[in-house]
């Protein structure tokens, strides 16, 4: 748009007698220096609790938030999370709902112990030397620290929400309610303890949950091992040595049998070394090329066999280091395992139940118990006759071709073939970056596909084996140590009872009854959910909230008394989880009529992952009533296996359903060359540093902007980006406030009486309108079908600055900026009807899009509502615009598109004469348009919507325009040439009216 009309040396300067836009509101934004400034008044003005007044008895929408970890300045990822979240929940608002904000941390386990540790470490202190409830007490102190300090950075992004009050998973009431959760499960039946393989951690010595795990690629040690065949039915068979493949060697030392497929086809065939092996015969020319031989199936010695797995039956082989007795002295059975394949190794995979769930499985069912060999530090145990007092089970030098394992393998001619350069995909502890194992200890799960019982009146008083387990469990062996990929996943609730519907029933359940935004999660969490193993709910650290129950030592079974339960959920409520450390024990078992001899406090705590899936508990029933459930929960997809699932699993247990309506998942934010970020790439974009620099408006708007249902790109260029888009809608705001200066009701025109163009933006308005409801308005209707929110502000974004930037500024307020300036003048102080009439559609406009806008750029719009109206109070106390469906429902909205066309026809043609300068302004065109369809406009309309002089009209077969300099002169006050302007400088019909009158 060019500025006003002003004189020159020859003419009379008509600006006294134009309307020049004025506004206080400035082209720089300078949002680093204004928002905390904003961020001051909102909180002396107590805006939260103001929304809340306003919005008291309203619709309910409630978005519960996904505790991030007391634990370190917040990342891009945290950004991202808690700006998308924002403006789902101010936009919620805008509709006129209760739209209720609980920010909450996540406060107990291993992050936060771990930090403390460090600390300790660093003063040559052992944590293990310290009381407990001094070690507790330092836990909680460190996580508060981190709580304020998040606290702070999520205000500065412009959240909105309870930060007087947020959830902690630390607090006495939270604690008090996760207790309870638990006690719920017991008491029904879902709680067991058991001994099992889980993802064990070395270095943080305690279980891992899946969600606490992931996986790197790294390169292992692969070794073929032969386990002479010592009885057979088959005679050829007694002899041969049966060949595993594997790339743990460190289990060998704890290996218990041998895995066959009994429909495998094996052969028993003769090497040059003058041994027969068993191979499967689809293997059997690999293993030997591997050996350096060539296998020759059409050669075969004096006892050379094939046959079918199932003649293994009943054969018995030896480990490979009988010789030092006692546990390796036993015989090694051959077992049947459906998980056997011939895709790679040699279809014989060696068993050790204490190290994989396939093979814990397996040899359950055949009576084979776990050793328990490996200890807590991942150190085989002192007293093993091999291996014992080395290092690390899985340290790279124990498992290498030349370490010990494999030396000793050799010596007794068991080590057939060695080499390190397996690379394969292999699980990590996310905190600790330390490779996890497998590995067998008693543990407390919750059953997938036990029957929950309504009430539990009894349990069974069975003496309690650690190699027996309650329920179901899938999964599949770390690494590719037997002949299976990384294991099989089991069915989905196959074995529920006529009591009731099973955990795992009654999660999928519920899975089909929420959406999903975007849909794929459905399927994403729904397969974890159908082959997850039971829950192993208990950690072996110190910082957390304890398994507050009494277990029989003597067989496991936990102490089921409702009275004791209530007792011990009112004393967490009163002292929180310190008291189960601190209690009389003996004391209140006695009061209650126990036998303190009989029971044992359990002194393992919850996973954290049960924690924050309780938060619904202790805050949204907490808060809004028993029952009440969150329409939203809203976190990254890889809250599929973690937050999401566990809240799921917990809600299932206990209240049978979903804790959510809806969930909705986003992707990670990656550099600007979409690569991870990481420190030792030094390519961390900071969002503090980003606020710093640009302010919070700019991230908010980036989050806004991007397609985050997927992984999102975030750097120097595609900020500077974000920073265009941000200055053409502050712009925008900023000509809607300098062109309504003084504007009153009394220059108001009704709909009906507007010009067509007015009509027509209007129109468009009410376009936008629907656009933006079908994002975040569930009624929102297309055609008159509802649709639910998409929830795409992608698409909000878009649809607003694209408005903003094509409809507006490039079109509606450069023709009109004429009619602005020059429609008004000392005769007619009310202006003409075409400016009254545009001036009634930009306060229209200014009150939709500055609502539109307010759920993104929180900031700004604060700043623009205040600069207009600086008593009006605050911009996010308002509600949805007022706009009319019906607007511009009688316009030939075809014409008008065929008019925009041949406008940007026009002045496309336009533009190189006046690179030539040939003209100086677009009024100085004459232009002759050549046109198949002649649109509904008078050859005058078209020159003012145009922006030229003269427009004449013919009908051709193909559109072209042809472009002359005008001889019309010009107006001195307007600009405009017109036919009436007898020389340049006088004044035409319009500019003489309102100036004189």
């Amino acid at each position: 748009m060019s500025d006003a009309p002003h004189d020159t040396a020859t003419q009379r300067d008509w600006r006294d007698t134009v309307f020049l836009p004025k506004t206080d509101f400035p082209m720089k934004a300078g949002l680093a220096a204004k928002e905390p400034a904003i961020l001051a008044k909102w909180e002396a003005d107590d805006l939260y609790g103001t929304l809340r007044k306003a919005r008291a008895g309203r619709e309910r929408f409630i978005l519960h938030d996904g505790p991030p970890y007391a634990n370190g300045d917040i990342h891009m990822g945290h950004a991202m999370n808690k700006v998308l979240k924002d403006i789902i929940v101010r936009s919620q608002s805008l509709l006129g709902k209760d739209a209720p904000y609980v920010p909450g941390w996540d406060c107990h386990g291993l992050p936060i112990e771990w930090k403390v540790e460090e600390q300790y470490r660093a003063k040559k202190l052992n944590k293990d030397d310290v009381p407990v409830a001094q070690f507790r007490a330092e836990c909680r102190a460190y996580a508060q620290k981190w709580v304020d300090v998040q606290r702070g950075q999520f205000q500065r992004l412009g959240v909105m929400g309870d930060w007087a009050d947020p959830y902690l998973t630390m607090k006495y009431d939270a604690e008090a309610t996760i207790v309870g959760e638990i006690l719920k499960f017991a008491e029904t039946g879902q709680l067991y303890r058991g001994a099992k393989p889980v993802m064990w951690s070395p270095v943080e010595k305690t279980a891992l949950a899946e969600a606490e795990v992931e996986y790197e690629d790294i390169v292992s040690t692969q070794i073929d091992v032969a386990f002479e065949i010592v009885e057979s039915s088959v005679p050829e068979l007694v002899g041969a040595y049966a060949v595993i493949w594997t790339t743990t060697p460190w289990t060998v030392p704890v290996n218990q049998a041998l895995a066959y497929g009994p429909a495998i086809p094996y052969v028993s065939a003769s090497a040059p070394d003058g041994r027969r092996y068993v191979v499967a015969a689809d293997l059997v020319a690999g293993f030997f090329a591997k050996m350096g031989w060539t296998y020759d199936e059409h050669v075969f010695g004096e006892d050379d066999i094939t046959f079918d797995g199932i003649m293994l039956e009943d054969a018995v082989a030896r480990h490979p280091m009988h010789g030092k007795g006692g546990f390796f002295a036993k015989p090694r059975p051959f077992l049947p395992g459906d998980f056997v394949t011939t895709d790679a190794g040699t279809g014989l995979v060696h068993m050790s139940p204490d190290h994989g769930e396939d093979d814990f499985l397996l040899c359950k069912a055949n009576g084979i118990n776990p050793a328990f060999v490996v200890e807590d530090d991942g150190k085989y145990r002192a007293d093993w006759p091999w291996m014992a007092g080395q290092g690390s089970v899985i340290a790279p030098k124990l498992n290498a071709p030349d370490g010990p394992i494999c030396t000793d393998l050799r010596e007794v001619g068991a080590l057939l073939a060695a080499s390190a350069d397996y690379k394969h995909s292999y699980p990590h502890s996310w905190r600790s970056k330390a490779k996890v194992i497998f590995r067998c200890t008693p543990q407390w799960f919750i059953a997938m596909d036990k029957p929950i019982a309504a009430e539990i009146d009894a349990q069974e008083n069975q003496p309690f084996v650690p190699s027996e387990v309650e329920g179901r469990a899938a999964g599949g062996a770390l690494g590719a140590r037997t002949s299976t990929a990384l294991g099989t996943n089991g069915g989905s609730g196959s074995g529920a009872g006529s009591n009731g519907a099973t955990l795992r029933e009654l999660a999928l359940d519920a899975i089909a009854h929420t959406r999903f935004v975007p849909e794929k999660g459905r399927n994403r969490i729904g397969t974890m959910v159908a082959g997850r193993p039971d829950w192993v709910i208990s950690r072996q650290r110190a910082w957390g909230v304890p398994i507050a129950i009494y277990v029989d030592p003597r067989t496991g079974r936990y102490l089921d008394d409702k009275a004791l339960n209530a007792r011990i959920v009112d004393a967490f409520r009163e002292g929180g989880a310190d008291v189960w450390y601190a209690i009389d024990h003996e004391a209140l078992l006695t009061e209650f009529g126990h036998d303190p001899a009989l029971w044992q406090p359990v002194t393992d705590i919850l996973d954290v992952w049960f924690d924050s899936g309780s938060t619904h508990a202790f805050t949204v029933e907490a808060r809004y009533g028993e029952g009440v459930r969150a329409n939203l929960y809203l976190e990254g997809s890889d809250q599929h296996r973690g937050w999401f699932q566990s809240s799921l699993l917990e809600s299932c247990g206990t209240r049978g359903r979903a804790p959510y309506d809806a969930v909705l998942t986003h992707g990670f934010a990656l550099d600007g060359q979409g690569r991870k970020m990481s420190k030792s790439l030094g390519n961390v974009v900071d969002p503090l540093k980003v606020i710093g620099e640009s302010g919070a408006d700019i991230l908010r708007l980036w989050v806004a902007s991007t397609d985050y249902f997927e992984d999102v790109r975030i750097g120097k260029e595609v900020l500077a980006g974000t920073s265009d888009t941000y200055r053409k809608l502050r712009n925008t705001f900023r000509y809607l406030l300098g062109a309504l200066d003084g504007f009153s009701e009394d220059e108001r025109v009704p709909y009906a009486e507007m010009p067509e163009l007015e009509r027509y933006m209007l129109g468009r308005l009410a376009t936008l309108d629907l656009a933006l409801r079908a994002v975040v308005d569930q009624g929102a209707t297309i055609g008159g079908d509802p649709l639910p929110a998409s929830l795409d502000f992608g698409r909000y974004a878009r649809a607003l600055t694209d408005f903003a930037n094509a409809e507006l500024s490039a079109f509606y307020f450069d023709i009109r900026k004429d009619s602005l300036y020059c429609d008004v003048g000392p005769a007619k102080p009310e202006g003409l009807l075409a400016r009254r009439a545009y001036r009634t559609v930009l306060d229209t406009l200014f009150h939709a899009l500055i609502r539109y806008a307010a759920p993104i750029l929180c900031f700004t719009a604060e700043e623009v509502w205040g600069t207009r109206y600086p008593d009006g109070g605050s911009v996010h106390l308002l509600e949805w615009p007022a706009v009319d469906d019906s607007w511009g429902a009688e316009i030939d909205l075809s014409n008008w598109e065929a008019i925009i066309q041949l406008r940007l026809t026009v002045s496309a043609a336009i533009e190189p004469m006046r690179k030539a300068k040939e003209l100086g302004s677009s009024l100085q065109a004459k232009v002759a348009i050549g046109t198949p369809e002649r649109p509904a406009a008078t050859p005058s309309e078209l020159a003012e919507l145009f922006i030229v002089s003269d427009v004449q009209l013919e009908t051709t077969d193909a559109t072209n325009v042809v472009v002359h300099v005008t001889d019309w002169h010009k107006c001195g006050r307007c600009w405009r040439h017109l036919p009436e302007v007898k020389q340049d400088g006088d004044l035409c019909d319009r500019c003489e009216d309102v100036v004189h009158g």
